[in-house]
């Protein structure tokens, strides 16, 4: 009997071996992941920002003299021009007090003459010694003081006519004339808010934020006479459509906002149509350069460890060597390797979690996404400053 149970029990341990044998066989078995080969080509690289669009030009509409608005000259929203009357005050104080500043005037140069041909006169008298020496120093005083006299009064006639013409209020450049902020009835003057708004659209400032990073390296390529002031910028507005008309790089705010690190930079764009509003957010577009003979891989390729980046090589044999490599800018859907691959290598693009090195895998073609069409695309993405030379923290974690 204890024979038996020896038999049955090495049966059972027998049949147990022949039983894990394909389960150890099946999880040695190559694993299938999706492969693409690095490739090699000249890619533009973009920068973009998010701006803001302001006019060239902001004329703040004020009252210059205290009054009453009886009008309003313009239709808000509209474009006005140089010169054009935009609101009317009550002229009426201001049409008497030039009356009487006139009448002053009259009154004074009737005096003047007055003056003049009794000095006149007297001066005629004292050569042949008809008056004193001090009746004549008097004759002179009075013309000068009654001269004197004619000028202030031609000094008030011209303040009153000043001020007259500030009744009307009118645009000191052509641009586009905002909201009326006051209404008829209101009594304005010079420490009135502003009445309303005209800037000045064509072309228009769009500004944008640079890094002080981004400003040093503009700053010592213009030093080479190799500046940005000539590269071409597009505008993508709200809708996602692109602006028709290109732009240039203008200057630079003359500080750094310490609070952000970055500095404010004004570009410049044509505006014809007036299209384009102070205000308005959209994205700045530049082509800074061409990475020659780059080499290139999918996004998914790359993986991120503590801050090192490294991808996974399958060989000729079809056996995974995981790699490490520097990452230039982010190209759409693919990274920019500046250091660590081949041309006509293959990278693991799907799969990467699964494999390490000695693997054995069977790859099988990595077909892409289809990227975004023209210039809406991605523009390049660089590094982040705390790790030179490595892409954004974007890239697909291992």
């Amino acid at each position: 009997m204890a024979i038996l149970s020896a038999c049955t029990a090495c049966a059972f341990v027998i049949a147990g071996c022949w039983q894990d044998e394909p389960a150890t066989q099946q999880a040695q078995a190559p694993i299938t992941v999706l492969v693409a080969e690095v490739s090699q080509k000249d890619v533009p690289i973009y920068k973009e920002w998010v701006g803001t669009t302001e006019g060239l030009v902001n004329a703040q509409i004020r009252a210059q003299a205290n009054g009453y608005l009886i009008k309003q000259a313009y239709q808000e929203g509209q474009r006005v021009s140089q010169g054009q009357v935009l609101f009317l005050i009550d002229a009426r104080p201001f049409e008497a007090a030039v009356a009487e500043a006139r009448e002053q005037l009259a009154q004074a140069q009737a005096e003047h003459e007055t003056s003049k041909a009794t000095l006149k006169r007297i001066l005629a008298l004292y050569k042949v010694d008809a008056v004193s020496e001090q009746i004549r120093d008097e004759a002179v005083g009075t013309e000068r003081s009654r001269r004197a006299e004619v000028g202030e009064a031609q000094a008030a006639l011209e303040k009153a006519s000043i001020d007259l013409s500030f009744t009307e209020i009118v645009s000191p450049i052509e641009g586009i004339a905002g909201l009326a902020q006051a209404q008829i009835g209101d009594l304005v003057g010079p420490a009135s808010e502003p009445l309303t708004t005209v800037s000045t659209l064509d072309p228009i400032k769009a500004y944008i934020a640079v890094s002080e990073r981004e400003y040093l390296q503009a700053a010592q390529g213009e030093r080479k006479q190799e500046g940005p002031r000539d590269i071409p910028l597009t505008l993508t507005l709200a809708d996602g459509s692109t602006y028709p008309y290109e732009g240039r790089f203008s200057f630079a705010d003359r500080s750094v906002d310490p609070n952000t690190g970055t500095i404010k930079i004004a570009t410049l764009f044509p505006n014809p149509e007036y299209i384009l509003r102070p205000g308005q957010y959209a994205k700045v577009r530049a082509r800074m350069r061409t990475a020659e003979k780059a080499l290139l891989v999918p996004q998914r390729a790359v993986s991120e460890i503590q801050g090192s980046y490294q991808v996974a090589v399958v060989g000729p044999n079809n056996t995974v060597e995981v790699r490490p490599v520097q990452v230039g800018e982010q190209i759409d859907q693919e990274w920019i390797v500046t250091d660590g691959l081949k041309p006509g290598e293959r990278v693991v693009a799907e799969g990467i979690q699964k494999v390490k090195s000695g693997m054995a895998v069977t790859p099988k073609p990595y077909v892409p996404e289809t990227p975004a069409a023209g210039p809406q695309a991605n523009p390049a993405v660089s590094p982040p400053q705390d790790a030179p030379g490595a892409p954004a923290t974007t890239g697909r974690k291992g």
